[in-house]
């Protein structure tokens, strides 16, 4: 895993005692050595401990005509219930009212006060099966007793499969035996061709871990259009976050001439990219086996927060959500004055681990396609990812400081950006993006 990264600068940086430092390298690294093997050595992709750090913060680095970007949502954060603690995440007004409604409130104040009242898994149980966003903090040990972490923590941290069935672990390191491709498209930086120029991306993902896959699909040259329903738009300060060298359309996709429109995508797609909760996009026929089915050559990565089996399955969840269920809340917690409160992670890690994790997962399909032409399917979720992290050692190094992160500025329709460049070097020279991102909604169902 260290080997990818460049030496140069600490091997910590965030106080903690899980080692974040070694997911985020090791999630980058693994994209980095991807994107090696597809291009067929033609270039070194690497990263380093300044860019990676930079980019698992993207959205705190980043200023949009000077402002920073909103954070967390009153209502969202860890709450007190009768007999514990309870995260709740209410970022998207449709999850607002669907908290609201489960526990019977219209304001903070009330919400708290139902909750004082409740058992955690009470509340827990209300929540989501009102489609609300809640997880009881629970302690790593309960978390693996539990039905839900036994079946979020099996298998490899991503399972690849072929379209002919041929299944690949893949790891934090990457593939450890690289296959042989023929040399791609050469891997050069700055305004001549990107190793992934002409690939088409369709990118059907929201909030943070799939956006920052494709967009890192997209800074390599990639074709990424992005499809968001109409009636739940995202969040504007994230999208701007995660949508650099993308083109932004929304479609209600049950419309019989907007699924026209997506069998025309699909049928001209290299790459698809989703990151709802499992079997939400099945209606659209855009499951995994069915886009297999439709074109064996395709590449499909889905990830989700909390894997494809177990009792939550099926449920949404967020970074801060899986941090609460899987035992880093617990275990990053602290005491003051007023008793002892959950903690978080220094930074959105199980969401960014992933997206990297999923443009590595995306790039390996692809090379892999070009060797044996066939496409074939890649898994994540956060759940999976938090276990990932509970697995790396821990290490004796102090946390130092890293210097301020290379931003780099940009004119857009937002305004002026600030931002942070894409955590890769190749052959030692940073990447940067081209485009900033675009108007929300504006492109058209088509490829450019």
């Amino acid at each position: 895993m260290g080997k990818r990264a460049d030496d140069a600068g600490p091997r910590r940086w965030w106080a903690g005692p899980l080692d974040v430092e070694g997911l985020a390298v090791g999630a980058v690294s693994a994209a980095a050595a991807a994107l090696d093997g597809y291009t067929g050595g033609r270039g070194r992709f690497s990263t380093t401990p300044a860019l990676t750090a930079a980019a698992f913060n993207s959205s705190g680095h980043l200023r949009i005509a000077g402002r920073k970007l909103q954070g967390f949502a009153p209502l969202s954060g860890f709450r007190r219930t009768r007999d514990g603690w309870i995260r709740l995440h209410a970022n998207y007004p449709h999850h607002e009212q669907r908290l609201l409604q489960a526990l019977g409130a219209r304001s903070p104040a009330q919400v708290d006060a139902a909750l004082r009242t409740m058992a955690t898994l009470e509340a827990e149980a209300a929540i989501q099966s009102a489609g609300g966003i809640a997880a009881a903090v629970r302690t790593r040990s309960e978390w693996l007793a539990s039905p839900m972490g036994e079946a979020a923590g099996s298998g490899p941290w991503i399972s690849l499969t072929s379209s002919d069935g041929e299944t690949t672990p893949m790891g934090l390191a990457g593939i450890l035996t690289p296959e042989p491709v023929p040399a791609g498209p050469p891997a050069v930086n700055g305004k001549t061709t990107r190793p992934l120029a002409g690939v088409r991306v369709l990118d059907l993902t929201r909030v943070i871990a799939g956006p920052v896959a494709t967009r890192l699909l997209a800074a390599l040259g990639a074709d990424v259009l992005r499809i968001d329903p109409p009636r739940l738009p995202e969040l504007s300060d994230q999208f701007v976050d995660t949508c650099f060298d993308k083109r932004s359309a929304e479609a209600d996709l049950a419309l019989p001439e907007n699924q026209e429109r997506l069998r025309d995508l699909l049928a001209a797609a290299d790459v698809v990219v989703t990151g709802y909760r499992q079997g939400a996009l099945d209606r659209f026929g855009l499951g995994a086996g069915d886009l297999l089915e439709a074109r064996p050559g395709l590449a499909v990565v889905t990830l989700n927060s909390w894997g494809a089996t177990g009792p939550w399955s099926g449920l949404r969840g967020f970074d801060s959500i899986v941090q609460a269920a899987a035992g880093i809340a617990d275990l990053y917690g602290r005491t003051d004055d007023d008793g002892w409160h959950p903690g978080a992670l220094p930074v959105q890690a199980l969401d960014h681990a992933t997206g990297y994790g999923a443009a590595a997962a995306a790039v390996t399909l692809l090379a892999r396609r070009r060797r044996t032409g066939l496409g074939g399917t890649a898994r994540l979720s956060l759940a999976r990812t938090a276990a990932e992290l509970f697995s790396l050692p821990g290490t004796d190094d102090a946390a130092a400081g890293l210097a301020p992160p290379d931003c780099r500025t940009m004119d857009s329709s937002f305004g002026e950006l600030r931002y942070v460049p894409p955590p890769l070097l190749l052959d030692g020279q940073p990447l940067d993006y081209r485009n900033p991102p675009p108007p929300y909604g504006s492109s058209a169902l088509a490829w450019a």
